[in-house]
């Protein structure tokens, strides 16, 4: 695992295939840094599935209202929820999506971004200014890479659990 230098702004999500280590980036995104370990500290990340998982290109999940494998969970509706906070203004940046960055998924409506979000398997240029950029892969995209594919998977993989540093 990757050493930790703030575990405040760090998110730790474990996969079926181990954990992955996320540095939020709380000074280029503060409100979806702020939200993510918002609904981590409150649970709502853990057993949420990928919902849209495309080779080459990203895997995407946190919808906390329909992605919960073990409460309520219908895969035909898992990426069509949020939470039950208002969503967010965009915080775009001159960030680039490269592998391993961790982007806000939203509507196309710059500002609708919750609490969905999508791990980039490759440099993803032409997202850059669309989508809000909040952290980046320290260790365990290999466990990332190992996402199983799918619009939606027909058997997806989950968010085993989701923690922020400083509480684990």
């Amino acid at each position: 695992m990757a050493e930790i230098k703030d575990p405040e702004n760090t998110i730790i999500i474990e996969l079926k295939d181990g954990p992955v280590v996320i540095e939020l980036l709380a000074d280029v995104a503060p409100k979806h840094a702020e939200r993510m370990k918002e609904l981590a500290r409150a649970g709502k990340y853990d057993n949420v599935c990928f919902h849209r998982v495309i080779d080459g290109f990203m895997a995407q999940t946190g919808d906390v209202e329909h992605g919960d494998m073990e409460d309520g969970f219908n895969i035909r509706r898992a990426g069509t929820g949020g939470s039950d906070l208002p969503d967010l203004p965009a915080e775009f940046s001159k960030l680039p999506h490269d592998r391993g960055t961790l982007g806000a998924a939203r509507s196309a409506n710059p500002n609708s971004a919750n609490s969905q979000f999508f791990i980039n398997f490759a440099d993803n240029h032409f997202l850059n200014g669309q989508y809000t950029v909040y952290g980046r892969v320290l260790s365990g995209m290999e466990h990332v890479d190992k996402i199983v594919r799918g619009e939606p998977p027909a058997s997806p993989d989950r968010m085993v659990s989701v923690k922020v540093a400083a509480d684990a």
